[in-house]
């Protein structure tokens, strides 16, 4: 079987376990929901940069509990399963899909909710959706490496967060300059710079999965 067929196939078997179980996916929209509203509560209306800080630190939260579940669910029995009819390559490349499906899905509510709960102060709206993306996508990448490692050291959440930290810091910080450029309203050719860096961040961290999780599959 082709890597592409082998990625559909594992694809198509998350899309199936979560369309059967749902409660993954619903306790994180109600979470990102629960958030919202009590940051609504709590400050009832905030400056445009507190907007922008508030809305990442939620994405970054809700990310962390969408993605850490990737490899937890799969027992022992099942990933022997898969190393007998698919490759390294393929797995993670499905988790990190799948992933970024989630991940989109879940920003697009999160920010029509939080959008609509507070005032919502973006200058140019298409630049802020364009971060968004990115940083879903970012999230998704570096998340599920990160939770493929920490699977094989026995699913260590601490692991995770340990790992995660040094690499989700420069992300974050270029994701908060980005959006601030979209929340001033500045002209699109002065945030060039901080989206190819977004992008390169993802390209880099999608290849070094597919270096290092093939020799951790084998053990």
């Amino acid at each position: 079987m082709s890597l592409l067929k082998e990625v559909k196939s594992l694809i198509r078997k998350d899309m199936v376990l979560e369309w059967r179980s749902k409660y993954a996916l619903n306790g994180i929209l109600l979470y990102v929901v629960s958030t919202v509203f009590v940051c609504y509560q709590a400050f009832k209306s905030v400056d445009p940069a507190m907007w922008n800080a508030l809305f990442w630190i939620i994405m970054l939260f809700a990310s962390v509990n969408a993605i850490n579940k990737s490899f937890v669910q799969e027992n022992q029995g099942r990933q022997l399963y898969y190393y007998s009819i698919a490759s390294a390559k393929a797995v993670i490349l499905a988790k990190i899909i799948y992933n970024m499906l989630i991940m989109l899905l879940l920003s697009a509510i999160a920010f029509f909710v939080y959008s609509v709960i507070f005032r919502n102060p973006v200058g140019d709206p298409m630049l802020y959706l364009a971060a968004v993306i990115l940083g879903s996508i970012g999230f998704a990448c570096v998340f599920t490496m990160v939770s493929g490692i920490s699977a094989k050291a026995g699913n260590n959440s601490t692991l995770m967060a340990i790992l995660s930290f040094p690499i989700i810091i420069p992300l974050l910080l270029v994701l908060i300059k980005l959006s601030k450029n979209a929340m001033d309203g500045l002209e699109r050719s002065v945030s060039y710079d901080e989206m190819m860096v977004l992008a390169a961040i993802n390209i880099i961290t999608v290849a070094i999965s597919l270096l290092l999780f093939p020799y951790l599959w084998r053990d």
